[in-house]
């Protein structure tokens, strides 16, 4: 066993993982981060995209060894101070940008991400920004329109402050 330490949504873990563990099963079975979805197992849907040091990574794709003494952020730590949603999910619901819900987390992560980097995306931009992500139900036209309403919105002066 090995001892890790991370920052997970803000609040500090420490804990002795098996070192071949990976971090989206630590974050959902030691954790309780079950917001973050295993997916595929393969690294290739994208479902369980989590921020780590400020980047969208595919949490299946890194050992819980290798977040030791970084900073985590899952689906569950995206909200505001007040707990509301965060725009990103705000604009999801608002534009149907999810059917099944599965990949939902996974896309509004990478989203985020992307609207950090590119904060007003074109349709195609939106879509080369997720394309790490894939969706089974709902043909990406709600997700794109969702993220370029989010985007719109992060960048009013009146949210600017309210986002997490």
């Amino acid at each position: 066993m090995t001892r890790v330490s991370m920052r997970v949504d803000g609040e500090n873990y420490t804990d002795e993982v098996e070192p071949r563990t990976l971090l989206v099963h630590h974050l959902r079975e030691a954790l309780g981060k079950v917001g973050t979805v295993v997916g595929c197992d393969t690294s290739n849907c994208g479902s369980c995209t989590v921020h780590l040091d400020g980047q969208a990574v595919k949490s299946c794709t890194v050992l819980a060894v290798q977040a030791d003494g970084a900073e985590v952020t899952t689906i569950e730590g995206i909200s505001g101070d007040g707990g509301g949603l965060h725009p990103v999910q705000k604009a999801f619901h608002e534009m149907h940008g999810l059917q099944c819900g599965y990949c939902t987390p996974g896309m509004i992560m990478a989203s985020i991400d992307l609207l950090k980097e590119n904060p007003d995306p074109s349709d195609a931009e939106v879509r080369e920004g997720i394309e790490g992500n894939l969706c089974r139900c709902t043909g990406y036209q709600n997700i794109v329109r969702a993220v370029q309403q989010a985007a719109g919105e992060m960048s009013s002066p009146d949210t600017l402050g309210a986002q997490a």
